[in-house]
């Protein structure tokens, strides 16, 4: 079967020494400390160790085909959004990952979509790099769960983002970050287990009651590892809508429920039953396949739930593709011409 996995992330091999450049600290860099490896770097603290497939397009290409994975939708690191920056260096930052972006898929078509990074801190700025983003051959934007501690997705200064990003049909990938009360979650990894699901029910409740698709219904957002915590709490977040109205529904009337299917989620859940509560809950054409390559907490042979799954067959070619092409607002058949060019060329 065709596979598309939304949900992948790209460095560029060598980033600049940022905190040199704006004379302030917090950045990324990459440590290269032997071939093929590096460490990611926040100022002088370790951050993550990377290895060559997380910035080589030849060897993603190379475990994409091991995977069976026919098309990889490419998205920035999280840590590198960098909302708390100042606009314009956040700004500089996001060019920089978008043009490596770009250049990528440029190179590789039949192989790879990108997504951009915007400085989602300031919305002019965000929409200007939104709209470059678009010309320069990305088809959307990676956006984190939310901006600053105040400042969640449903905000309405954030309008401006997502009704330019629905004149332009630009898809959105909501991924978590920064998460909530990590002073409280200093061992077992619990940012990443259980602080990334709340991160994103958040986002998800932030933009029903901000009434984000309420505006924007031809908006295409996807949220990252099966809209976290968001499915599972979906009584009780309708039974506070409906018992407390008047804490809940102050932007939005709207049954919450009644957004289920206006929004899009990948299958990175890691448990079989969980996934089919989903089919159920959101329907297959509304999940797409993510694998948060290349990153140890992601599915390790991109598909292999979905595909182990007792679904029927036209089931499992939705989750594997068929709802990648349409949160894309794209086709199949661009992928295959482009390999039939590249054959004649050849």
């Amino acid at each position: 079967m065709f596979k598309i996995d939304i949900h992948t992330h790209i460095l560029p091999e060598h980033l600049p020494k940022w905190s040199e450049k704006f004379g302030y600290t917090g950045f990324v860099h990459l440590d290269h400390h032997k071939h093929g490896c590096a460490r990611m770097m926040i100022d002088d603290k370790f951050f993550r160790e990377v290895q060559s497939n997380c910035w080589d397009p030849k060897t993603r290409i190379e475990e994409c085909k091991e995977h069976g994975v026919h098309v990889q939708v490419l998205s920035t690191v999280p840590v590198m959004f960098s909302y708390w920056a100042k606009p314009h260096d956040t700004l500089a930052i996001s060019m920089f990952l978008n043009d490596h972006i770009a250049e990528v898929v440029e190179k590789y078509p039949d192989r790879f979509v990108g997504l951009g990074t915007i400085p989602l801190q300031s919305p002019d700025l965000a929409v200007k790099e939104l709209e470059r983003c678009m010309k320069i051959g990305l088809s959307g934007v990676q956006i984190g769960s939310h901006v600053v501690d105040d400042w969640n997705l449903g905000s309405i200064a954030l309008f401006p983002i997502y009704e330019a990003a629905e004149k332009l049909g630009a898809a959105i990938f909501v991924h978590p970050w920064d998460m909530a009360g990590q002073e409280r979650m200093q061992r077992y990894w619990l940012p990443w287990l259980v602080g990334m699901p709340t991160e994103t029910a958040i986002a998800i409740c932030s933009m029903i009651f901000g009434g984000v698709f309420e505006k924007f219904p031809k908006l295409r957002v996807a949220f990252a590892h099966g809209g976290g915590s968001f499915p599972g709490l979906i009584g009780r977040i309708e039974h506070g809508f409906e018992t407390r109205p008047d804490l809940v529904a102050i932007h939005n009337n709207i049954n919450p429920r009644e957004y289920i299917g206006k929004f899009f989620i990948d299958s990175l859940v890691h448990d079989k039953d969980v996934l089919n509560y989903l089919v159920k809950f959101m329907g297959a054409e509304h999940i797409a396949m993510g694998s948060d390559y290349p990153f140890p907490l992601g599915e390790q042979t991109p598909g292999k739930l979905i595909e182990g799954m007792d679904l029927d067959h036209k089931i499992k070619e939705q989750l594997l593709s068929g709802t990648a092409l349409r949160w894309l607002g794209m086709k199949r058949e661009k992928f295959l011409a482009q390999k039939v060019s590249e054959k004649i060329k050849v």
